[in-house]
């Protein structure tokens, strides 16, 4: 009735309100009621289904526009009224959208439990009936009861706060959730000259352009965090630094595999596509045995998500490092480009016209990260500074063949010559991908609970520890590796690799159809060929209502500084009545060591002992000098305030930054220990 894109479009936006001037022609239209479609939308449909911009250029004057639109309502009035009536009726079934100030304070059922800060119920109530009118009610779900906070699962993940919560269950509490369903929902358009061309106007008309999320958020200083699909797993979940504040799910309805090319190896994805989406797709249009995705130990999460928390994976591929260009909703919400994306692709009758995030991106954009300029990329990653609507990834093609393996450590004190082995290896790329170096434990807990080893509630001795390592064919050091090309290649480097390790004494050598089925090699054998599994989740019931926290610093590949790690590590877990669980992840110049730091969230006392724990073992490592790359929540201002040098020069950098471009301070405040000027560091730091 409207045209097919037409409809389509009305879908995706409202209309300006009446009193807009964003276009000096709107108050002469009609609109539907709560339907988002008025007379624009059908001269949209219409105009650009018959092609009349071939014959209508560069309409400019107001009058004419008035007597160009009111002409068409003319023919199509009485339709439209019809339409609207039928649409209204069916619309009023559907759901019911809120008015602004239909409801007193106390009627009001979009009251939440915890209002954002400085925002009173007047203005929430504005902002979420303006998101309402945006996006729909499927889209809105404004935090009411306490019925709501369920920590479901990692499968079904919660987007109101920490599933894993170390402190209270509603500490880190969204007052709302808002899933956008394009980048114009987040995003406003700020009016130019180009809009005073009809056709421009009419292209844009059912743009959400004034009542964009953004646009709303700054106009009462409203606190958002975005996040991708939740799924931040010991380090905060979808849970929001700022308790109130929305929580913008993009993932929900920005899904898509917008581009694999082959040639070139990439892909171009949005904020809802997971490891597990990226690799079905592979299968499914019979690319795997073309192209394998770089995945981390849970192929549950975000592929643009992990990327800009600078995830760990395990192919000879990184995440961070491979990805190549971003959009970006900035949070004055201007939408931009990174790297070689800024620069238009040349222009085409067929893509004339279109919005700026549905143009086509530059052929090199997925492949050149870098263009012209400042390289702005890493302002994105890890903090509060825009919203990334797309990403490109670059894809690692079929090596032409590939071996895992599992060597065995039987002591603990092997971790130290194990390392210095390793760094050689590295270094030279014998060792191609990112090994690990995993502790007996952490092998035991993916094999089953602490109940099934032992009956105590202590932490485990050191002969404990061994008796497990023997039950289960392991060692106290478990390291798991991977060999990729011709089999000419890999045999070569197996000889080196296996020459190495045997100078360690007892050291033993596994490939996959040596173990058991249930074995761990299985499993990396998948992750690392970038297969994405589920199978690491089960560590995490170590214990009942097992839920866990990462502490992750960085060390040298060096032997002595592993050993002193895990001393520290170790020896603190212990003082807290929990087992150390914990992995060593080799990069090319340094280890990440993620320790797991398992406990009952059902037990207070224990949540208290694990919160001390990550805030002690932060102090632990500041002081030798161990900073950490990723964290929780709970701890990003302790962690932001070790990275103090020059009296903490880095963190007013990134404060001025944050104020110049996010004047406002809407946009994840708190994230990674920044803070805009709007919010006293004294009154919110933890």
């Amino acid at each position: 009735m409207c045209g097919e894109e037409g409809v389509r479009n009305s879908r995706r936006g409202q209309l300006p309100p009446q009193n807009c001037n964003l276009y000096p022609w709107h108050r002469d239209f009609p609109t539907l009621p709560q339907t988002g479609i008025g007379v624009p939308c059908v001269m949209k449909g219409w105009l650009l289904k018959y092609r009349y911009s071939k014959y209508i250029r560069n309409i400019q004057d107001v009058g004419t526009f008035r007597f160009l639109s009111l002409c068409i309502l003319c023919v199509f009035g009485p339709y439209i009224s019809c339409t609207s009536r039928c649409l209204s009726a069916m619309s009023s079934h559907d759901r019911a959208v809120p008015q602004p100030g239909n409801a007193s304070h106390s009627e009001n059922t979009y009251a939440p439990l915890v209002l954002p800060p400085k925002i009173d119920q007047k203005a929430f109530d504005e902002f979420i009936n303006t998101v309402v009118a945006l996006v729909g009610t499927d889209n809105v779900d404004v935090i009411t009861s306490k019925a709501q906070i369920d920590d479901k699962s990692y499968e079904d993940p919660t987007y109101t706060h920490d599933p894993h919560h170390i402190l209270a269950q509603d500490h880190f509490l969204a007052s709302a959730v808002v899933a956008p369903r394009n980048v114009s929902d987040v995003q406003s358009v700020q009016p130019t000259d180009k809009e005073t061309n009809l056709l421009y106007a009419v292209a844009r008309a059912d743009k959400p352009s004034t009542r964009a999320i953004v646009r709303a958020a700054n106009k009462i200083s409203l606190p958002l965090w975005p996040i991708s699909i939740g799924r931040n797993s010991g380090y905060g979940g979808a849970g929001p630094r700022v308790r109130g504040s929305v929580v913008l799910n993009m993932g929900k309805n920005m899904s898509k595999i917008l581009e694999v090319n082959v040639e070139g190896a990439y892909c171009l994805v949005e904020p809802g596509v997971t490891f597990l989406d990226m690799h079905n797709y592979l299968v499914e249009n019979n690319l795997r045995d073309k192209l394998w995705i770089d995945v981390p130990d849970l192929g549950g999460g975000s592929i643009l998500g992990n990327t800009l928390d600078r995830g760990v994976g395990y192919t000879p591929y990184d995440h961070w490092m491979m990805h190549c260009g971003m959009e970006v909703v900035l949070p004055n919400g201007e939408l931009m480009r990174t790297g070689m994306g800024a620069l238009p692709d040349p222009k085409r009758p067929e893509t004339e016209g279109l919005a700026p995030e549905d143009q086509p991106w530059n052929k090199s954009a997925q492949l050149f990260p870098y263009g012209f300029g400042p390289y702005v990329d890493g302002l994105f990653s890890q903090s509060n500074l825009g919203i990334v609507t797309k990403m490109g990834m670059w894809l690692f093609p079929n090596p032409g063949g590939y071996q895992s393996y599992l060597i065995t450590l039987p002591k603990d004190e092997d971790l130290k010559q194990a390392v210095d082995i390793i760094r050689p290896l590295r270094l030279g790329m014998v060792l191609q991908n990112v090994p690990t170096i995993r502790h007996i434990l952490l092998d035991a807990a993916v094999m089953g609970p602490k109940t099934d080893y032992t009956s105590k509630t202590e932490p485990l001795t050191d002969a404990e520890l061994d008796e497990i390592a023997k039950k289960l064919n392991l060692g106290r050091w478990n390291f798991y590796g991977a060999l990729y090309g011709p089999e000419p290649i890999r045999n070569v480097l197996w000889q080196v690799i296996k020459g190495a390790f045997s100078a360690i004494p007892g050291a033993r050598f596994y490939f996959p159809e040596d173990v058991p089925a249930n074995a761990v090699l299985h499993t990396r054998h998948k992750t690392m060929q970038g297969i994405p599994t589920l199978d690491e989740l089960k560590w995490v019931s170590w214990l009942p209502n097992g839920a866990h926290l990462f502490f992750s610093p960085i060390a040298r590949v060096v032997g002595e500084d592993a050993m002193a790690q895990y001393a520290v590590t170790k020896r603190r877990c212990k003082e807290a009545g929990l087992d150390f669980i914990g992995t060593f992840t080799v990069g090319l110049r340094e280890m990440h060591h993620i320790v797991c730091i398992v406990f009952n969230k059902r037990d207070e006392e224990q949540k208290k002992k694990a919160h001390r724990l990550i805030k002690t073992l932060i102090d632990d490592c500041a002081a030798r000098g161990w900073g950490e790359y990723r964290t929780h929540l709970a701890v990003m201002d302790q962690i932001m305030g070790t990275y103090s040098w020059n009296d903490g020069s880095f963190l007013r950098f990134n404060e001025v930054i944050k104020n110049a471009v996010d004047p406002n301070g809407i946009m994840a405040p708190g994230k990674s220990g920044v803070w805009p000027k709007q919010y006293s560091k004294e009154t919110w730091r933890l």
